[in-house]
């Protein structure tokens, strides 16, 4: 495993790598966290080249003057240029897993195959949010530790750019005509609700949705085999 800085825009951005193989990129949720995708990346290593990375201003990748949707695109890209691919697999977790499909979207050239874990919503709707901070402060999700604490400066502006992202007029006829091979994996006790994940799911056309009875938001803490199936099945049939 090799950790190393990555310039873009002069900012550094961390990244790391592990195994050989297919490569695959993991984005982390948020916006606004470290790097915690070590058992995603340690499932896919055995038969990928699985790179993990901090978005600037998270973990140990350099602060920057402003947070977007469009600097976690280019983000991406430089990564992507760091380790001179033609073509990966883009995949995240929760927020993640939005970013993973947008870059999709921007880079369908540079795509191989895309992965949604626990995410891939496009939707700002007002009962989606109600029913999840419900069930947030009831106690009924796990939280993971995290290397460093949430940047909040991150999380407000992606946030904020991200439900501009979501209001483009021609968003949902793109998706229709995403050709590229996805793969959105959602658990059945998720605090949040899955629906606008299945909607995304069964308007592209190659992708497809998997449910994993009785595992939350963090999939792997509890359901680590399930998880890995549908992972390695995905990777198998790109590669």
């Amino acid at each position: 495993m090799a950790d190393v800085m990555v310039e873009v825009d002069g900012s550094r951005i961390w990244s790391t790598s592990e195994g050989s193989g297919t490569p695959v990129v993991l984005c982390n949720g948020g916006p606004g966290c470290s790097d915690y995708l070590a058992p995603i990346s340690a499932m896919l290593s055995s038969s990928c080249h699985a790179i993990r990375f901090e978005n600037r201003g998270c973990g140990k990748s350099d602060p920057a003057a402003q947070y977007s949707i469009e600097t976690c695109l280019a983000d991406l890209e430089a990564i992507r240029n760091h380790y001179r691919l033609d073509r990966w697999i883009v995949g995240g977790h929760s927020f993640g897993a939005d970013l993973a499909l947008f870059y999709a979207l921007r880079y369908p050239q540079h795509t191989l195959g895309f992965i949604c874990i626990a995410g891939g919503r496009i939707h700002n709707d007002r009962e989606w949010h109600r029913v999840y901070r419900e069930k947030r402060d009831q106690g009924l999700e796990p939280l993971i530790p995290e290397a460093s604490p949430v940047n909040m400066d991150v999380n407000k502006q992606v946030n904020q750019s991200w439900k501009e992202y979501v209001q483009r007029p021609t968003l949902l006829l793109e998706l229709s005509k995403l050709e590229i091979p996805g793969l959105f994996v959602y658990g059945t006790e998720d605090i949040r609700p899955g629906w606008p994940i299945a909607q995304v799911a069964n308007l592209i056309p190659n992708a497809r949705m998997r449910w994993v009875k009785g595992a939350d938001h963090y999939i792997w803490l509890t359901h680590a085999a399930e998880l890995r199936e549908c992972l390695f099945d995905f990777v198998k049939e790109l590669a």
